[in-house]
C-alpha cells in the first residue's frame, strides 16, 4: 500500500507543473485578444468615467497582467473562480449548475462508445477480410475522420428534422428524461472514441488469434468463444484503457460543440457565451477546468496500468518484489 501512495503522490506533484503553465497561458491568451470586460459588466450601456474607473479597480483590472495572474490563481487555490461579469453571480456557482449535464453526457458517450466499439472490433477480427469486416472498417473510417460538430448536425437532420425521433433542443425536467434528451448528441460525441478504440480492439485481436498460445488451445479443443473472450481480449485491454482514458478527457472538450449545436446548456454552452461576452472569470476558469479534467483521467489510467500491470509495479519499485504490509 505504501508503494501504492508514493505512487499517486509522485504523479499528482507531476501534474503540479502542468497545470501552472497551463493556467500561465491560459490566462494570458485570453487577455491579448481584443475585447472590453467592462462593456460585458456593464451588458454594453454608457456609464461615466468614474463609474468604469470604480468598475475596472473592483476586477483588478487596473493592476498589471502578472498580478492580475497571481490574484487569480491565489483565489482559485483557495476554491474561488472569481464572479462572472456577464451574470454577476460566482463562477462556481454557474459551473455547479452546468456541470451535471455535461458529466451525463460524457458518461452517456463513454458507454456508448465501449459497448460498440468492443463488439464491433471483436467481430470485424474474427470475421477478417469478409464483407461484414469491410462494412465495419468503412463505418469506423467515416467515424474517425468526420469531425464531431459534422457528425452532430448530420444527426439532427435525419434523426430529429427527418425521422423526428428526438427532440430538438434543451434537456429534459428529469434525470430519465435526461437520458432520452442526451441519447442523440451523446452518440454523436461517441463515434470518434467509437471508431479508434475499435481499430485498435480489431487489430489487437487479430494478432492475439494467431498467436502460439491462441493456436495451442484451439488444439487442445478449447472452445472459440473462449479463447477470443476471455483470452486474447484480455491481452488487448492495455492499449485499450490507453485509448479510452485519452478520448475520454477529449470527449470533455467536445462536449463544448455537442452542447452548443444541441443547446443543452452545460458548461460548453456556457463557455461559448462567455467568449462572446468578454467573461475573463468564466472562460478561464472552464479552460482551466477542461484540461484538469483531461489530467485527472490520464492519472486514473495510469493507476489502472500500475494495478493490472505487475512490470510497471516491478519497475517503480527498482524491480524487486512488492510486500503489501496491509
Amino acid at each position: 500500500m505504501n508503494l501504492i501512495i508514493k505512487y499517486v503522490i509522485k504523479r499528482i506533484l507531476f501534474l503540479i507543473p502542468i497545470l501552472f503553465i497551463v493556467s500561465v497561458v491560459i490566462f494570458f491568451l485570453i487577455r491579448i485578444t481584443p475585447s472590453d470586460p467592462i462593456g460585458s459588466i456593464t451588458s454594453g450601456r454608457r456609464i461615466s468615467d468614474e463609474t468604469r474607473s470604480s468598475l475596472t479597480a473592483q476586477y483588478y483590472l487596473d493592476r498589471s497582467l502578472p498580478v492580475q495572474y497571481f490574484i487569480w490563481i491565489k483565489n482559485a487555490v483557495r476554491g474561488d473562480l472569481g464572479d462572472s461579469y456577464r451574470y454577476q453571480q460566482p463562477v462556481a456557482v454557474l459551473l455547479a449548475a452546468r456541470l451535471p449535464t455535461t458529466i451525463q453526457l460524457v458518461l452517456m458517450s463513454a458507454i456508448f462508445s465501449i459497448l460498440l466499439a468492443i463488439p464491433l472490433g471483436i467481430i470485424s477480427a474474427v470475421k477478417k477480410d469478409s464483407i461484414l469486416d469491410r462494412a465495419i472498417s468503412i463505418f469506423m473510417i467515416f467515424c474517425v475522420s468526420s469531425p464531431v460538430f459534422l457528425n452532430a448536425i448530420l444527426l439532427m437532420l435525419l434523426f430529429v428534422f427527418k425521422l423526428r425521433w428526438f427532440p430538438v433542443f434543451g434537456t429534459g425536467r428529469n434525470f430519465i428524461e435526461n437520458l432520452y434528451y442526451l441519447c442523440l448528441p451523446a452518440f454523436a460525441l461517441s463515434l470518434n472514441m467509437v471508431a479508434l478504440m475499435g481499430r485498435i480492439v480489431r487489430d489487437r485481436m487479430i494478432g492475439e488469434l494467431k498467436s502460439s498460445y491462441a493456436l495451442a488451445l484451439a488444439a487442445k479443443g478449447t472452445p472459440f468463444c473462449r479463447i477470443t473472450m476471455i483470452h486474447c481480449f484480455k491481452n488487448t485491454l492495455i492499449p485499450l484503457i490507453t485509448v479510452a482514458g485519452v478520448q475520454i478527457g477529449t470527449m470533455v472538450i467536445g462536449a463544448v460543440l455537442v452542447e452548443n449545436i444541441f443547446a443543452l446548456g452545460g458548461i460548453g454552452v456556457l463557455l461559448i457565451e462567455g467568449i462572446q461576452a468578454s467573461d475573463y472569470p468564466v472562460v478561464q476558469s472552464i479552460m482551466l477546468f477542461l484540461v484538469t479534467i483531461f489530467l485527472v483521467l490520464n492519472l486514473i489510467v495510469d493507476l489502472i496500468y500500475f494495478f493490472i500491470d505487475p512490470r510497471i509495479r516491478s519497475g517503480y519499485s527498482g524491480g524487486g518484489a512488492i510486500h503489501d504490509k496491509t
